[in-house]
């Protein structure tokens, strides 16, 4: 494997040939996420529920233990076996350091790292380390571990020294790696006001998030003058017109592509959407435009399709996939799928429904779906909850009689703020009731229903990237 370059608005080995980055992400490993592993909330505010309930020791194992299982050299075979040459593997800082230590840093999640980043070399995958949830938040998602809906990292410079500094870490720890492609150094910035959800003031601090992104090139390029760095723009990664134009050597782009043909509901191709639609669309998006007027590598560092929705529409939404990176492909894009491994949402592979941990967790998983609390299944079918909170937004829009607030975004706030956020967290507390009392080795069976070995490959998901990927 060459430690790989761009050049000329290419990502080139050390022979100068172009290498095209195809694969896909490993969310829910050292980044948990809610809808990926099937428990309610945040990921902090669960360990801490575990602590207490299971006793610290209990709970670090159980942790530890769906940490092995989850990704193995068994997964980083099977993507290689498909034709994938990338894995994006989105980190949480906490792996790596404390809030009540801060710039104190772990061997531990550093040694776990270190032990998949050699897996992949043997089996000559390249990898994209991702920070995906940052100190302070860099946004107000639960994919960022945020369990308050305060995105507190662009505010305090506590956050952002922090960040600086663990990405000097990782540079250091990984400077003249080859199998590293690069460091994604931010996942889905949102610099704007988080108001911007509720009415229409949500325009990106340009200034902030471009100070920030020349910062963390000059630090890591001090330690490490070689790897590429890539950058996503702002608002979820949607909003590159204020970016600076490329101010370094090795520098790629990343853009987040979901579409609604995707999610659905919907037929698939139908006069609304079709594969002219998923170009013009492609087209439109802020990220492809910064692509080719700076001639600078663009990475669709996620998309994809859920099947978890009504069985009829599966197809549709394989079709509609399919179609969209037939248009990656087009404008020779690179592109990872979010996202490798769920419990039967969106994942290449999946937890078979009638293993242990599924079966265990089968309330909790139909209280989340009854009260709407998984902010990232908004394609399921309406509940009794989630109408109610429709009805509540458009009681308060109504009351207010301001034409800058809307329902669209009073609704999407209570969902994530009472829903996602509050009812979540209240939602773990059954959740870990489940595992308690259980011994250790009874804790290890059930975790085993993550390994490889035991899950299910997604046929038609893989019907659709097999061909792009071999």
């Amino acid at each position: 494997m060459d430690l790989l370059q761009v050049h000329n608005g290419k990502i080139v080995n050390g022979r100068g040939q172009e290498v095209r980055l195809r694969g896909t992400c490993v969310g829910g490993w050292m980044n948990m996420e809610n809808f990926i592993n099937g428990y309610p909330g945040a990921e902090h505010a669960l360990r801490a529920q575990m602590a207490e309930a299971l006793g610290p020791d209990k709970a670090h194992f159980f942790f530890e233990r769906l940490l092995d299982y989850f990704f193995s050299e068994d997964d980083i075979a099977f993507m290689k076996s498909r034709g994938a040459t990338v894995v994006r593997l989105p980190l949480n800082y906490r792996h790596f350091e404390s809030d009540d230590q801060p710039f104190t840093y772990r061997e531990s999640g550093f040694a776990r790292l270190e032990q998949v980043v050699n897996w992949c070399a043997k089996h000559e995958l390249y990898v994209i380390l991702d920070m995906h949830a940052v100190q302070g938040n860099q946004n107000t998602d639960w994919h960022s571990d945020n369990a308050s809906r305060h995105a507190l990292f662009w505010q305090h410079p506590h956050f952002q020294e922090r960040w600086v500094a663990l990405w000097e870490r990782l540079a250091e720890r990984f400077k003249g790696n080859a199998t590293i492609a690069g460091y994604n150094v931010m996942n889905e910035p949102q610099t704007g006001d988080p108001r911007g959800r509720l009415n229409r003031m949500n325009e990106p601090q340009w200034e902030k998030i471009n100070a920030l992104y020349r910062r963390i090139v000059k630090a890591i390029r001090a330690v490490d003058p070689e790897h590429i760095i890539i950058l996503e723009g702002d608002n979820f990664s949607s909003r590159f017109a204020q970016l600076d134009a490329p101010f370094a050597d090795n520098l790629v782009y990343s853009s987040h592509n979901y579409t609604r043909p995707g999610f659905g509901p919907g037929a698939y191709p139908s006069a609304e959407w079709n594969r002219e639609w998923q170009e013009a669309t492609f087209l439109a998006h802020e990220g492809t435009q910064f692509m080719q007027k700076y001639n600078v590598p663009l990475w669709v560092g996620e998309f994809g399709s859920p099947y978890n929705g009504p069985a009829a529409e599966v197809p549709d939404r394989m079709r509609a996939l399919d179609d969209q990176i037939s248009v990656f492909e087009q404008y020779q894009v690179h592109w990872t799928t979010w996202t490798y491994k769920d419990v039967g949402v969106m994942g290449w592979v999946y937890l078979n429904p009638e293993s242990e941990y599924i079966q265990r967790v089968k309330s909790s998983l139909e209280a989340k779906r009854l009260l709407n609390s998984d902010f990232w299944m908004g394609w399921l079918p309406s509940t009794p909850a989630k109408e109610i909170v429709h009805n509540l937004a458009h009681e308060i829009v109504e009351t207010i009689g301001d034409e800058d607030i809307t329902v669209t975004g009073i609704e999407r706030y209570l969902i994530q703020a009472t829903m996602a956020k509050y009812i979540g967290a209240l939602l773990q507390i059954p959740y870990v009731k489940l595992f308690k009392g259980l011994s250790e080795a009874e804790l290890d069976r059930i975790l085993q229903s993550f390994a490889f070995k035991n899950c299910l490959v997604h046929p038609q998901l893989d019907a659709v990237l097999s061909q792009y990927l071999m």
